[in-house]
This record gives C-alpha cells, sequence and structure tokens, in this order.
C-alpha cells in the first residue's frame, strides 16, 4: 500500500513507508528475478535481525535480481488491508507480494508460524504448495527453525537449511535459469535439490505408526535421502552490509550489529544455535574495524554492538573493545554487547565494559545448583559467578540480571530453591559496594530442541510450569528480587512446533481460521483460541511434549545439521551421568563431527592489539565557540507520515553522516545542540519547517545545505540555508505564525457563514477526548484569520493544531480531517 494518507488510521505509520536511507530499490525492467525478503514479524523486530540485511545487500548486488522487503502487518494494518481488499505488498515498490518471483521468509522462532500463513494470506495466494499454480511465486523458508521446518512442510517450496549467503545466490541463479527454460514447478524443485543445503519437502514422504510415532521419512528422489546443511567456511571475506537500511522508527536493535563470530563451543546441552552454528568462525579485529568504520559514516548510529553467540569468547574481545572505544570516544559513539558468560569476564574486561555500560550487568548461569550446571555442561561454578558479581558491583553497576532456565531433565524442587538462595547470594554480593546490589531474575521454560542432546527429553506441562513458577515467584518475592518469567502457555506452544511434524500444518490452518497472529506477543496470544484449534485439528498438543526414545525415527532426521545423531545420544548420557565435555577452543577437540579440518574447521583469533586510529569523521565538541546555521526545510510525500521524535532522530543522524562539527550539551547524556519547530500533527505536510544547527567551527550555509541535502531520506528536503544574526530566537520562538491549506471535501458547501462566524466570536469551544476524558479547548485565540480559497480552506495560527480548527470548520472528525491532505504552507516569522 502506497497510498501513505491512509497510513493514518494506523499505529506507527513508518513501519510501512520504505524508502529508509540505505534501502535500494530497482527497475524491474532491468532484472530478470524479482524477490521480496519477508520478515513473519513486525516491523521492528525483523528489521533488527542482522541475517536480513546481509541477505538484501548479497541479492542486491546481483545485477539480474531486485531484491525487496515484506514485514507481517501489525493487526489494525492487516484490518485495513483486509477491508479495502488490497494485498500485502513489498515496502521498496509496493508490488503486491503475489507478483514476485520468489517469497522468502525466515524462521526466527516457532511462535511466528501463524504470521508467515497470514501473510501468504494477505498476499492473495494459496496456503498450502498443492494449491498453488505455476505462475505464483516460489515460497522458500531459512533460519534457525528451518533445521525442522515440518510444520510448516505442506505450506513452503523449499528450504536453505544453514548459512544462506552463499546458498541464497544458488538458489537465485538455478530459478532465473529454470525460468529462461521454461521448466515446470516440479521440474525447478528438483533440480533446487541438487544444492548444498536445499531441502525441498515435496521430495519426501513421511509414514506413520499407529501411536503417532514416525515409521518412516522416505525419499522419493534416489540420491535424497538426507539434507546436509549449509556451511559458511571463512567469516572474513563474507559479505557484511556496510550500508545498512536506516529505519524511521526506533526498532528493537537501533545500531550497527557488528557480528565478530559465527558458531560457539561451549556445549551447552540445552542450546540448539551452540550445535547448529558450529564450527566457530571469527573475523579478525582489523576487518571488523573497517567493517564498523563504513558502517558508522554511512549510518549515522552512535551504537556499535558486537555480537556472536558468546561474545566475550572472541579471541581478541579485549583489544577489540578497547581498541573501538579509543577510536571513537570523541564521537560519543558507544560500543556494547549482549549477555556475558561469567567464563569469560576478566577484570580488565570487565572495566572496559563498564565505561559504556552502567545501568545493567546481564549473565545466565541458567541452573541454581552445580549438578544441574554440570548436567547442561555450563562449565561454571557459583565461586566465579559471586566473584564476577562482586566486581560488577564493585565496579559501579546498579543492577545484575540473571537468566535462569526451569524444567531442565532431573530438575526437583531442590534445585528451584537453590536458584532462589543463589539470586539471593549475588544480591548479597554486592554489599558495601559502590554499586546499587540490585538484583532482577529472569526464568524461562525449557524447551527440547531439535539438534541438540536433549532432544529426547520431555517438556513440562502447563499445570506443572505453573506450579514450579509459582514456587519460585514466591522465594524470590520473600527475598526482595524482582521476577520474571515467560507465559507457561507460550512455552507449551512453543515445544509443540518445536518439534513437531507435519501433521500440525492442519493445527496452523485450523489457528489462522481461529484468527491466531503475532502469538509471540502476549497482547494478541489467545490461548483459548489455540485450545479450539487443537479440537479442530484433532491434535493431542500434550503428546508432542513427551519423552522421545533413542531408536525413534525423529521428524526431522532427514536434515543433517553436520552433527551425527550418535553424538548427541553420547552428550545426552553423558550429562545424565554429570560428565563434561570440554570447549574445544582450548585445543582438545570433542569429536562432534562437524569439522572437516580443511575447509569447514574453527577459525579463531590470536589475541593482538587493534591498531588505534582515532576516525576521520570530524570531531564533535561541547566547547565554548558556537556557530548557528538555520535551515529550512519540506516535508512532502512519505516524509509526513514520519512520527514528530522519529523525525527528530532522523535528522541527528543525517547531521553524523554529514560529518558536520555539532556542539553537544553538557551532563551525564550529552545530545547534539540542534533545534526545532514545535510538531507537526501526523500527515500534515509542510513547506516551512525550521532547523537550527549550532556548530564548533563556522561553516558557510550552503556547504551545510549541501552535505546535508545528500543524507536525508526522500521527502525531506532542504529549501534555504543561512547564518542567522546571534540575537536570534529559537525557532519555535521565532514563529509567530503559521498558515495552512487544507482541500475541501468533494462538493462541499462555501464555508463564508461558518468563517464569518467563528471570526466574529471570541469563544469558540471544542470538544475533544483525551486518554478516554473529555476535554474543552478554546480555539478563536490561536486563529488569525479565515478564508475558503478556492477549493481549500486556508488557516492562519499562532499556535495549536490546524486539524481542531478543520474539524470544527468542516464539522468533521479530525481523523476524517487528516485524511484530507492538509499542508503548511508558509510561517510568519516574528
Amino acid at each position: 500500500m502506497k497510498d501513505f494518507q491512509r497510513l493514518t488510521e494506523v499505529s506507527r505509520p513508518s513501519r510501512y513507508l520504505g524508502g529508509e536511507l540505505g534501502s535500494r530499490p530497482k527497475d524491474f525492467t532491468q532484472v530478470d528475478l524479482r524477490m521480496v525478503l519477508a520478515f513473519p514479524d513486525v516491523y521492528e523486530v525483523g528489521m533488527s535481525y542482522l541475517g536480513f540485511p546481509i541477505l538484501y545487500r548479497i541479492l542486491n548486488d546481483l545485477d539480474y535480481v531486485a531484491a525487496e522487503r515484506a514485514y507481517a502487518p501489525w493487526p489494525d494494518m492487516a484490518e485495513l488491508l483486509e477491508r479495502d481488499q488490497a494485498p500485502l505488498a513489498s515496502l521498496e515498490s509496493g508490488l503486491p507480494l503475489a507478483e514476485f518471483d520468489i517469497i522468502a521468509f525466515t524462521l526466527q522462532y516457532e511462535l511466528s508460524y501463524t504470521n508467515l500463513l497470514g501473510m501468504l494470506k494477505l498476499a492473495g495466494l494459496a496456503l498450502r504448495r498443492e494449491e498453488r499454480s505455476e505462475e505464483d511465486p516460489l515460497i522458500v523458508v531459512g533460519g534457525p527453525c528451518a533445521f525442522n521446518p515440518e510444520p510448516l512442510a505442506d505450506f513452503f517450496d523449499c528450504a536453505i537449511i544453514g548459512d544462506g549467503e552463499e546458498a541464497i545466490v544458488e538458489l537465485a541463479a538455478a530459478v532465473r535459469l529454470a525460468r529462461q527454460e521454461g521448466l515446470s514447478r516440479r521440474l525447478l524443485l528438483d533440480r533446487l535439490a541438487s544444492i548444498e543445503g536445499v531441502y525441498v519437502p515435496s521430495l519426501f514422504e513421511v509414514d506413520y505408526k499407529e501411536d503417532g510415532q514416525v515409521a518412516a521419512i522416505r525419499p522419493l528422489k534416489e540420491g535424497y535421502e538426507q539434507v546436509r546443511r549449509r556451511f559458511l567456511a571463512d567469516l572474513e571475506t563474507a559479505s557484511f552490509p556496510t550500508e545498512p537500511i536506516v529505519p524511521f522508527m526506533q526498532t528493537v536493535h537501533n545500531r550497527v550489529a557488528m557480528e565478530i563470530a559465527r558458531g560457539c563451543t561451549r556445549g551447552c546441552r540445552f542450546c540448539q544455535a551452540g550445535y547448529i552454528y558450529r564450527p566457530v568462525r571469527e573475523r579478525s579485529p582489523q576487518k571488523i574495524a573497517e567493517l564498523v568504520d563504513e558502517a558508522l559514516a554511512n549510518s549515522g548510529y552512535e551504537e556499535i554492538s558486537l555480537l556472536s553467540l558468546s561474545t566475550g569468547d572472541y579471541g581478541c574481545i579485549e583489544p577489540l573493545l578497547k581498541g573501538l572505544m579509543a577510536k571513537y570516544a570523541e564521537q560519543r559513539i558507544a560500543v556494547s554487547f549482549p549477555s556475558l558468560r561469567v567464563g569469560s569476564l576478566t577484570e580488565e574486561l570487565m572495566e572496559q565494559i563498564k565505561k559504556v555500560r552502567k545501568t545493567g550487568f546481564t549473565l545466565a548461569p541458567e541452573a541454581g545448583t552445580e549438578r544441574m550446571r554440570q548436567l547442561i555442561n555450563k562449565g561454571i561454578t557459583e565461586e566465579d559467578l559471586l566473584e564476577t558479581t562482586n566486581n560488577a558491583f564493585s565496579l559501579g553497576w546498579r543492577l545484575i540480571k540473571l537468566y535462569f532456565m526451569m524444567g531442565l531433565p532431573s530438575e526437583t524442587d531442590e534445585d528451584l530453591q537453590a536458584i532462589i538462595d543463589l539470586s539471593a547470594r549475588v544480591k548479597r554480593s554486592g554489599r558495601g559496594t559502590q554499586g546499587g546490589a540490585d538484583v532482577n531474575v529472569a526464568v524461562s521454560t525449557f524447551v527440547p530442541k531439535p539438534h541438540t542432546p536433549f532432544q529426547w527429553q520431555p517438556q513440562l506441562g502447563i499445570d506443572e510450569t505453573l506450579r514450579r513458577q509459582a514456587l519460585l515467584k514466591d522465594g524470590l518475592r520473600a527475598k526482595k528480587l524482582r521476577f520474571k518469567y515467560h507465559e507457561a502457555s507460550l512455552s507449551y506452544l512453543e515445544g509443540v512446533f518445536a518439534r513437531g511434524d507435519r501433521r500440525l500444518g492442519r493445527l496452523l490452518e485450523a489457528a489462522l481460521a481461529e484468527g491466531c497472529r503475532f502469538d509471540g506477543w502476549r497482547e494478541h496470544f489467545d490461548f483459548a483460541k489455540w485450545q479450539r484449534a487443537f479440537v479442530v485439528a484433532e491434535i493431542d498438543a500434550d503428546w508432542y511434549l513427551r519423552e522421545r526414545c533413542e531408536d525413534e525415527i525423529l521428524p526431522w532426521d532427514h536434515i543433517d545439521c553436520g552433527l551425527p545423531k550418535d553424538f548427541f545420544v553420547k552428550e545426552r548420557r553423558k550429562a545424565m551421568a554429570l560428565q563434561g565435555t570440554p570447549d574445544c577452543r582450548g585445543g582438545e577437540c570433542s569429536a562432534c563431527g562437524v569439522c572437516d579440518f580443511e575447509q569447514i574447521k574453527m577459525r579463531l583469533q590470536q589475541t593482538q592489539k587493534l591498531p588505534v586510529t582515532v576516525s576521520s569523521r570530524p570531531v564533535v565538541s561541547d566547547g565554548d565557540l558556537r556557530f548557528r546555521v538555520r535551515l529550512r526545510l519540506a516535508k512532502r510525500g512519505r516524509a509526513r507520515m514520519v512520527a514528530h521524535l522519529e523525525y527528530l532522530t532522523m535528522f541527528q543522524r543525517a547531521v553524523r553522516r554529514a560529518g558536520l562539527p555539532v556542539r553537544f550539551s553538557q551532563g551525564f547524556h550529552p545530545t547534539p545542540k540542534i533545534s526545532y519547530l514545535e510538531a507537526l500533527p501526523m500527515g500534515v505536510e509542510s513547506e516551512a519547517e525550521l532547523v537550527d544547527i549550532e556548530l564548533s567551527r563556522p561553516l558557510a550555509a550552503d556547504e551545510v545545505a549541501s552535505r546535508l541535502a545528500t543524507q536525508l531520506p526522500a521527502g525531506f528536503t532542504i529549501v534555504a540555508a543561512e547564518i542567522p544574526p546571534a540575537s536570534t530566537p529559537s525557532p519555535s520562538a521565532s514563529v509567530g505564525a503559521s498558515t495552512y491549506r487544507v482541500p475541501l471535501p468533494a462538493a462541499h458547501q462555501s464555508l463564508d457563514q461558518m468563517i464569518t462566524d467563528f471570526l466574529a466570536r471570541e469563544q469558540v469551544d471544542y470538544v475533544y477526548l483525551k486518554k478516554g476524558v473529555e476535554k474543552v479547548v478554546n480555539l478563536r485565540p490561536a486563529v488569525l484569520s479565515l478564508a475558503q480559497v478556492e477549493n481549500e480552506l486556508e488557516m492562519c495560527l499562532t499556535k495549536g493544531s490546524p486539524l481542531r480548527v478543520a474539524s470544527y470548520l468542516l464539522q468533521l472528525d479530525v481523523e476524517s480531517v487528516r485524511q484530507l491532505g492538509v499542508r503548511k504552507i508558509a510561517i510568519e516569522l516574528r
């Protein structure tokens, strides 16, 4: 939907605008293949997933491919699309998804499956593969959940298993060639099956026993008994998006996300990611620094996040962190990374982290007793944890966040009590330190995942989950500790699909018919709908949480993650015997079977200093010298749908990208000294927005304007620039009045009498609702003049919203006025 004005009817319109800096629309007439990367969750979640921009860049670097994006529309937008019978479309061009050649979905978590089906439905496509035509797009899935894609097997055409950077290119080339040759869908899928890492579910038949277990997984193509995951051999030479898409809105991770390593060798037995992303491949610190510098210059972000499954284990983490912080300190760019592993934290590393993370310190001991940590192969002791938390509090942290799991194999109530006691000891470890000694405890419910040593284990049912959560809740409250947990019904549903089979396809269809969407969001998850779907689909959900036998055929046995099944059996038995498996990073191979020690092998970085070269970007300043530049901007088209706070963030990042030496405020959280006019109502265009920028050294107004002009997204235009006199007040204090035009609805009668009556009165009360409470405002004092100019209402106001004045005069509600296309056409300076 590219009718931007209609977006005033939905929350967070910037989710659907497109046109962000870094997006790469192409001319479809110049390409052979149109592909849309689809994320089955809302925009701000999907934009935070690192794999998306990697594939987006790789595909758009191919001259024959145009790759665009689509995200699951929030329920209000989905209702709007259904009401208007408008198909779900891509962000870049607004092309309906059904008109693409390939729709490639990312499967990050099981609770997004109904969104995937919902997106197909909104696109006007049949859900089941056999019901789609030869002209319909090829449906591809990938991501971690593709390692057991069986619950969705009836809906997609093929899956990429494992690393996608090279496989997606080979798939695109194969589809392009098949289209040129005029191959049928069946022959195309047969050809795609020859690509390493591509799984075609229609080339397998699954038989079931009377008791419901899988009897056989029968390949229908000779030599296609198993699908081995795809490996990216070396991260050092892999493509990385150094021109990231910069969203208008605040996303979950709104920063430069730098993948410093892929894979983990710790061997935590519950962790699927630790097995399916082996072996460890690290980027060199020099390469990381190079990519980060480019990404910062092209994005204007204020923070770098160093990402991997275990960032603290990165071979050069201390010199890398120290070097990056030194390089960008003067630009006030923060460096951060996610939760830390106790065993990887040194005092020097904690000292570095403290410089940029002073509020929360996150650790994941996972279990409360030494026995349970041995069982899961966590490899840390209580002493290690308490020493680390004491150091953190001593260094000034005010809050420790602890992550645990409950429901792990052989867990008892004593193990749960140990979580309470250990958390209390962590709190006590902060006594007498300069930190606040505050502790938050988050406990998730263990969900057995495929391709792990615990894939055979039973999962807690809802009632037992609730009982254990109550035990933890009461115990932690008694210790004055805050407790967060996952809803029992959400974990239950996740467990059903995590180890599910093809029969769950009919459950997904029934849930979709019940209206299930955004099941991972508490405000939209409705377990009652799922219970009705279980009945309709005749699915015994409890059966999927049962313990499996080690010799049982599992629904994902034809998916080869690179580690043989017998390795997981051995690890499971070692777990029950409380035997550890050492981290092979230290030199002792655990014989997991993933490496061939030629191409597929660990690629580690040896400790080395990162040469520190202070960034060539202009240094920001908070010194005494100040030089002001005033700009006049226009906001047109999609720009009028950018909310005010989003506009401020967008402009600040444009200033960073332009390399302007902006001054910063003083204090703990310095901000750039940029001043704006008061917020425009959402959906109102403007030809006259003022912005003042304070610089630490003089620059010509034209130079500032030209440097900024290339950094502003489509719809934002600089129309004038000047150096104002030193006595000039701020933008908001400079404007005496603003003039607006409102197109009149079709066949609207003359407003002359309404205007005359309005101007003749001293008080014009306008009634509106604010948070459900009726309020009254007098409109008259702010109105200087009113006139009907041909088919438009013109209003000159000293302050206030033009929407309310127009609403009163046109006898329409505010939202209907907003739909008319209000414009600010001029301002009068004092």
